[in-house]
């Protein structure tokens, strides 16, 4: 398995992290004083806020490494883009009503998730360039 030894990759996955900790301490903490700004019920809001403080946590501790497995890489990539689609699918089907700043929030949040993902896919391909 090959490894990508990337300074601009781990400083992508960094920026995440740091984006990803704010946005979930503020979601997981301040959920129920927003949750009314939002138009976002608070079930769903917490337990986004959490899970983002724990992936902050994954991606903090990849970014330290030296380098990372491409599949590692790849899953990051693949996460996500899947976070993209499904914030744009949590409104477009209904799930969820926002106020117009919610909506701003899931959609802008997704945008930035799908040029996370663009930014590390390519980084994958500069490291193959390069290798």
């Amino acid at each position: 398995m090959s490894a990508v030894r990337s300074n601009f990759l781990r400083a992508v996955i960094a920026l995440d992290a740091a984006a990803c900790g704010v946005l979930g301490l503020g979601l997981a903490a301040g959920g129920a004083a927003v949750a009314g700004l939002l138009g976002l019920p608070l079930a769903l809001i917490q337990p986004v806020g959490l899970f983002l403080i724990g992936y902050a946590g994954l991606l903090a501790w990849l970014a330290l490494r030296p380098s990372l497995p491409r599949a590692v890489v790849w899953c990051l990539v693949g996460f996500n883009a899947l976070w993209a689609l499904e914030s744009v699918l949590l409104v477009v089907l209904g799930w969820v009503h926002p106020t117009a700043f919610g909506m701003a929030l899931v959609v802008g949040q997704g945008l930035a998730a799908l040029v996370v993902a663009d930014l590390q896919f390519l980084s994958l391909r500069r490291a193959r360039a390069a290798a």
